[in-house]
């Protein structure tokens, strides 16, 4: 029932009549609508039968993650997605609470369609629903020109970038979360699944007493994600589970997917998993780390230098300056959320000044020890609320940035960190950390003009919504005294 269940896409099934694919992507790009070979698509869905599917789930990111999409029955799949699949363009604005926010050629513009392409490519079977498949799909203007809203595009326009220095960005997640289980006992009706101390880095049933964690790791592995290895976390109900490293966008992709179906199978067992940043105030907060390289075209490791003292290469300590130096705007990207800064602070293990050091982590950046091919940066500053597309296209963004201008880093941090008279503080809010982004123009820049545009409205619209709302912290503090 767990075993790899991996679905086989002949090669004729991906081809492509116009630009759909590529990754070269730029404001100056005129993109040509993407078409699909009808003959191909024909064949894939012909394929699909053959593996039992009848149903192949069309998804993309929207600004926060959420995974947006339509399905399509195979026997019907050729001729649906041929020209695309057409969805509201709002749907980028559109808050967890439902409502639109107004972003430019939204509402004011009628509410016009873009039109998502899948890529399939990705296709993979969901192994805990029978006879449907899942693909992503990338998103595209009715005239044929990207959707800068869209992340995974985002993400392409950045790997293009790499692209001419001849290199090629690596990327392995890692990504905290919380299970929750139904209670009678608090106003949400939610609490931490198997309350218990201690019980950090423990397997089995003490720390999962229904195993759930054992059950999701078998159907993540039968989904084609490429996941390594899960454990318990230090809060009761907190998880880790690490994927595997691979190109950026593959690890994009994955990390997204994740998310998804961590979400969906906790529903399956009538629980919650929440990536929320910080969801109770007497335990941590759940992370997003992000482990990054670049290799050559010829598939050398860019970030090794056995001839250096420390036997990191001056690409790689450029790539941590250009880090460091964003690293006010890239919070607005890594840490989305109101809720997020509520995770910062000293010693909690998550970062609170913007720092690097070698294998600690204490530090916003962390080198890991190993070297040769594992040669890496660990970018701890991420919090799991974070869009997975956005966060490593941020992080690539500042990282190229270092190295096309080749930056030098300062000093590495010694010791235990949290010292602000060591290193600058990180941005201690979202407002903070937004007026950050829209001021950083070289990263705005790579990222694109028109996405930091329509995340900045979107961003500050969560600000003004929370800064009208009666928060229950008001109501206990004030209204029996006042």
């Amino acid at each position: 029932m767990f075993g790899p269940k991996r679905l086989f896409v002949p090669r004729a099934t991906r081809l492509w009549t116009g630009l759909a694919g590529a990754v070269l992507l730029n404001d100056k790009a005129e993109v040509q609508m993407a078409h699909f070979e009808t003959a191909g698509l024909e064949d894939f869905a012909a394929e699909m039968v053959t593996q039992g599917i009848d149903v192949i789930r069309v998804g993309y990111s929207d600004l926060i993650g959420t995974d947006r999409g339509r399905d399509v029955l195979v026997n019907r799949f050729a001729r649906t997605v041929g020209d695309g699949v057409a969805f509201c363009r709002s749907v980028y604005a559109t808050t967890p609470m439902g409502d639109v926010v107004e972003i430019e050629g939204g509402l004011e513009a009628g509410l016009p369609d873009v039109l998502a392409f899948p890529d399939v490519s990705t296709v993979q079977v969901v192994p805990w629903e029978p006879g449907v498949a899942h693909v992503i799909a990338d998103v595209y203007n009715p005239d044929g020109s990207v959707s800068e809203e869209s992340p995974r595009m985002v993400l392409k326009r950045v790997i293009s970038q790499f692209a001419e220095l001849g290199m090629q960005p690596i990327v392995g997640p890692e990504l905290e979360f919380y299970v929750l289980e139904r209670t009678d006992k608090n106003p949400t009706g939610w609490q931490r699944y198997g309350e218990a101390t201690g019980n950090v880095y423990v397997a089995g049933l003490k720390g999962d007493p229904e195993n759930v964690l054992l059950r999701t790791l078998r159907h993540l592995s039968a989904f084609g994600l490429e996941v390594v290895a899960a454990n318990h976390e230090f809060s009761s109900g907190q998880f880790e589970i690490n994927l595997w490293h691979s190109q950026a966008l593959d690890a994009a992709d994955r990390a997204f997917r994740f998310k998804t179906a961590i979400q969906e199978l906790a529903r399956q067992e009538d629980k919650l998993a929440t990536f929320m940043a910080k969801p109770f105030n007497d335990e941590g907060g759940s992370g997003f780390h992000i482990h990054f390289s670049t290799w050559d075209d010829a598939g050398q490791p860019l970030f090794d230098d056995p001839k250096a003292k420390d036997g990191l290469s001056k690409t790689g300590k450029s790539a941590i300056a250009g880090v460091l130096a964003h690293a006010p705007a890239l919070a607005a990207i890594s840490n989305p959320t109101i809720n997020s800064y509520k995770r910062f602070g000293p010693d909690t293990l998550a970062p609170w000044l913007i720092d690097w050091g070698f294998d600690n982590r204490s530090a916003m950046v962390r080198i890991p020890p190993e070297r040769g091919k594992a040669s890496r940066m660990e970018l701890r500053l991420g919090d799991a609320s974070a869009n997975p597309y956005l966060a490593i296209a941020g992080l690539l963004a500042a990282a190229y940035l270092g190295i096309r201008d080749e930056m030098q880093p300062p000093a590495p941090l010694e010791g235990y960190g949290y010292d602000p008279s060591k290193a600058d503080k990180l941005p201690g809010d979202l407002a903070s950390a937004l007026d950050a982004l829209e001021a950083d123009a070289d990263l705005a820049g790579i990222l694109g003009k028109q996405f930091v545009e329509t995340f900045l409205t979107y961003k500050r619209n969560e600000l003004e919504r929370f800064n009208h709302w009666v928060t229950d912290w008001e109501f206990r503090e004030y209204a029996y005294h006042l």
